[in-house]
């Protein structure tokens, strides 16, 4: 249980620690620096190999899959398209406002207290075993609950799309893709854009379009599913 809304959890959500830091007016040095130092060795890397969430998002859509569900309008956009533009700043609209701005003037945690990935690591659980929890139930719990539901219809029949148009944990790794030591590349001689890459992706993107994607999550599947060798990891040496 890593949410930071829940007040028995035994890790602390570095989302909900941002929160805290904007409630209390403090800058958050050593979260930030934490945040920075696994950006700049792996970029997105967490997102795509610890995220319980993004697992969960995956199982879901496969389920949608075999249902035969249709794909979401969000997901046949392309990059370059006008609205793929303002779509990609979602995450970072989410940072700013509902990590930043709102708890800097409420004092208290929102994005934890309405977070789908709190929802169902930590609210319901412990609300399924206290039955003095249950007793409180409240308004917000509802609020909560209705949310989680919009995200699993929204699971069924997209990729991850909390990961991708809502987490702000992923915003803020997400620059330091172009920047990490570890890195995609692709070897355009070889590549023949045969879409494997993309449909292998559980975040919906074309890895021969740009290695360096700010939306990668750097799970390899695309390595490992390429047919031609294209796509390959490496680490920088400096």
């Amino acid at each position: 249980m890593n949410c930071y809304a829940c007040p028995g959890a035994i890790f602390a959500c570095p989302i909900g620690t941002l929160q805290h830091f904007a409630a209390i007016r403090q800058f958050p040095f050593y979260t930030l620096g934490v945040l920075a130092l696994v950006g700049t060795m792996v970029g997105r890397l967490a997102c795509g190999w610890l995220c319980p969430f993004g697992w969960f998002q995956e199982l879901v859509h496969s389920l949608g899959r075999r249902l035969r569900l249709g794909r979401g309008r969000l997901d046949r956009l392309r990059v370059g398209q006008p609205a793929s533009k303002y779509v990609g700043w979602l995450p970072y609209m989410f940072l700013i406002v509902l990590v930043g701005v709102v708890p800097l003037f409420t004092r208290e945690p929102w994005f934890s207290k309405l977070c789908p990935v709190g929802t169902i690591e930590a609210a319901i659980p412990w609300i399924l075993v206290n039955a003095g929890l249950r007793a409180q139930v409240g308004w917000l719990f509802a609020v909560k609950i209705a949310i989680l539901l919009g995200f699993l219809f929204w699971m069924l029949r997209s990729k991850r799309p909390f990961c991708r148009f809502v987490c702000p944990l992923g915003a803020i790794w997400s620059p330091f893709n172009r920047l990490s030591a570890l890195h995609l590349a692709v070897d355009r001689t070889s590549c023949s854009q045969c879409e494997i890459c993309h449909t292998v992706c559980p975040v919906d993107i074309r890895i021969y379009e740009d290695p360096h994607s700010t939306r990668c999550i750097r799970c390899m599947e695309c390595v490992r599913a390429c047919p031609e060798g294209a796509i390959r990891l490496g680490m920088d040496e400096t």
